[in-house]
């Protein structure tokens, strides 16, 4: 039933508003095919069902159902990755993306933040509890966000971070697809830049977010348009260079990994 266009209202319904207030005292307004009934001037809905011409959503129960929306908020909003998933082979060793622990990790992620080189762009450099606060936030949220070690043949060598891109403030700021899923990404030894390991473990990861994320059909990241070495890695892992955006802080480049292009680029 569409909503009522005030327009064509009968005036019984108009009268409603004389003086700018609304009585729904003992009143009830008739939309052609149902009735609301405002008596006691509330609105009861339990064990109610709300009509919507092609379906009905019943609200005893619960609020509504968002699975086939933007996620199932009550579940796993990354399909497992809280929990590891699997080492991958790449032409570089085996890989695996390890969820971080404060208690184990924080040291290691922090020494990396402070890295000039890193801190230039990540902006995390400072004292411990800087870089705990922000692995904190994600590690205390809802699962939209997974801050991981990149494990290369059993050595910690990088910090990921794997999050929904349509339940991030990004979506604000660029359009998205539901559940795509989007990528940041530091090395952390100076050794391990510049010498193609970045596209190497990007394209792994971002193959692996597909295979293991049957709903996502994008894999987006949005590096400093200024990173030069980013970028190429990027580009060197088959994402596309979409558009350039601004984003709270930077203009970022976009940049994707579209499924149906996985085996082109």
């Amino acid at each position: 039933m569409p909503p009522t266009d005030v327009r064509t209202a009968p005036t019984e319904f108009l009268d409603l508003f004389t003086d700018d207030t609304v009585d729904f005292t003992d009143r009830t307004v008739e939309f052609t095919d149902g009735t609301v009934a405002f008596a006691d001037d509330t609105v009861d809905f339990t064990d109610v069902t709300v009509e919507f011409s092609d379906g009905t959503v019943d609200f005893s129960d619960d609020i509504g159902d968002f699975t086939d929306d933007i996620g199932d908020f009550t579940g796993d909003l990354l399909d497992g990755l809280h929990a590891s998933w699997e080492p991958v082979p790449t032409p570089v060793g085996t890989f695996q993306l390890i969820p971080v622990r404060l208690d184990r990790d924080l040291p290691l992620v922090h020494a990396w933040m402070n890295d000039p080189a890193v801190a230039e762009f990540w902006e995390l450099a400072g004292p411990r509890h800087r870089t705990a606060d922000h692995l904190r936030a994600q590690l205390d949220g809802d699962g939209r966000s997974v801050p991981c070690l990149g494990v290369l043949d059993g050595t910690p060598m990088s910090y990921w971070e794997i999050y929904r891109a349509d339940l991030d403030p990004l979506a604000l700021h660029c359009p998205v697809l539901p559940h795509d899923t989007g990528i940041h990404l530091l090395l952390g030894a100076a050794g391990d830049r510049g010498r193609g390991l970045g596209s190497a473990l990007l394209r792994a990861v971002a193959d692996l977010v597909l295979d293991r994320r049957p709903a996502c059909a994008r894999v987006v990241a949005e590096p400093d348009h200024r990173n030069t070495p980013s970028l190429a890695a990027f580009l060197g892992a088959g994402f596309r260079y979409a558009a350039e955006v601004d984003l709270p802080g930077k203009r970022a480049a976009l940049m994707i990994r579209d499924r149906g292009l996985r085996d082109v680029l």
